[in-house]
């Protein structure tokens, strides 16, 4: 299992597959600055996300939050009408653990199981 920490870049979307199977699908970006031959730069990687343990999540996963996940990293590549060969990065979320709220929709808790439990608390 692997564990990243990046931003949203929009809000959650709960979405229903044909067999009526739920899951919500969300995008991060995780910056990444180094310097190399006396110069800085800057680099970012973007993941699709899926988490489908339970819908209720996607409340408090809004744009800008702050999010630790916790599941495995994929790749997806296709060729496009353009004739090149793109790629993604997913990862299929197991945990996911809400450190910064981004934009507020309102007060909503985290819902049970979605988040940090009581024991997780570094007080």
């Amino acid at each position: 299992m692997e564990i990243i920490t990046g931003r949203l870049t929009a809000d959650a979307q709960v979405k229903t597959l044909k067999d009526k199977r739920q899951l919500v699908a969300f995008s991060i970006a995780i910056n990444r600055q180094y310097t190399t031959q006396g110069e800085k730069k800057k680099e970012t990687s973007y993941y699709n996300c899926a988490y489908w343990i339970s819908t209720k999540v996607a409340q408090v996963l809004t744009k800008g939050s702050i999010v630790s996940l916790a599941g495995h990293t994929g790749i997806n590549a296709y060729k496009g009408m353009d004739g090149e060969y793109h790629a993604y990065l997913t990862f299929h979320v197991q945990h996911i653990q809400v450190l910064h709220s981004g934009k507020q929709k309102g007060a909503v808790p985290i819902p049970d199981g979605a988040g940090a439990s009581k024991d997780d608390l570094p007080f």
